[in-house]
C-alpha cells in the first residue's frame, strides 16, 4: 500500500467564503499515482471546513444565509467565547460544516455521485490556513 500527503494553503480575502478545491484533489491524485484507495481532506483549522456538495452559487448564498442565522457573527458580547478574539461564530459554523471529507478512489478518479464538488469552508478567513490531503491505496 501506498501512502502521499499534499498541504494546500488558503488565504480568502473575505471572512467567511467557498472555494471548490476539487480540482487540487484530482491533481493530488494523479500526482499520487494511485489507483485504488481513499482520499482524505480535512482542514487543518478549527474554523475552517472541508465538505463535499454542489457547486451552484445560489446554493452557496444559501449555505451562508443559513450559517449566518446559526451562528451570527454578530453582536460579538453574545458569545463567551469571544474577548480575546471575536470569533467564536466561526469555530460554531466549522462544526455545523464538518472538518473533512473521504472520497472513495477507483479507477485513478475520485468516485462521486452526480454533482458532487469538495469544498474548503471559510469562517474566519484573511489569513493562512492549511488543508491537508492524504491519499491511501495501491
Amino acid at each position: 500500500m501506498k501512502s502521499f500527503r499534499k498541504e494546500l494553503t488558503f488565504c480568502l480575502p473575505t471572512r467567511r467564503g467557498f472555494v471548490n478545491i476539487t480540482p487540487q484533489c484530482e491533481q493530488a491524485l494523479r500526482e499520487s499515482g494511485i489507483t485504488e484507495g481513499f482520499l482524505l481532506c480535512n482542514a487543518m483549522h478549527i474554523t475552517a471546513s472541508v465538505f463535499i456538495n454542489d457547486d451552484e452559487s445560489g446554493l452557496h448564498r444559501d449555505m451562508e444565509r443559513w450559517l449566518e442565522k446559526l451562528a451570527p457573527e454578530k453582536p460579538y458580547d453574545q458569545y463567551d467565547h469571544n474577548g480575546f478574539e471575536d470569533n467564536a461564530d466561526a469555530h460554531l459554523k466549522r462544526s455545523v460544516m464538518g472538518r473533512e471529507v473521504v472520497v472513495a478512489v477507483t479507477g485513478g478518479r475520485l468516485d462521486f455521485g452526480p454533482w458532487e464538488q469538495i469544498f474548503y469552508g471559510e469562517f474566519d478567513g484573511k489569513r493562512n490556513k492549511r488543508v491537508l490531503i492524504k491519499i491511501i491505496g495501491e
